[in-house]
């Protein structure tokens, strides 16, 4: 019985970790974003690297992210423009090169958290 509260415990206590490593991540991420933002965006669009936000949802066993520019935040809808281009307007790409710079970190602290996990 003090085996299985105690794998209970572990439990809970990697779910509570997994959630600070994606906020976390989701914060380095909205970071790198932006700076890319403030470099590639200039003038044209000087408000947009402060529309990008981040919402974390907690989910049993972790939690998910959703990363990227607030439509409801001043220039936020320039968002699709910027990232993928258009016709006359090349990519500029911030929000992938900004989660490709975080996956080598993310992946680190979550292999961290799941070999806490297996030490009882």
């Amino acid at each position: 019985m003090q085996h299985a509260q105690a794998l209970a415990s572990n439990e809970r206590a990697a779910a509570r970790q997994m959630r600070a490593v994606v906020t976390r991540g989701a914060l380095n991420v909205k970071r790198d974003w932006q700076a890319g933002a403030v470099a590639t965006a200039r003038r044209h669009a000087r408000l947009y690297p402060a529309s990008v936000s981040y919402d974390v949802t907690p989910l049993p066993g972790g939690a998910t992210a959703e990363i990227g520019p607030d439509k409801g935040r001043p220039q936020g809808a320039l968002g699709n423009l910027l990232e993928f281009g258009s016709v006359h307007n090349p990519p500029h790409n911030d929000g992938g090169r900004a989660l490709l710079a975080e996956e080598p970190r993310f992946a680190a602290q979550a292999a961290q958290v799941a070999a806490r996990g297996m030490r009882l």
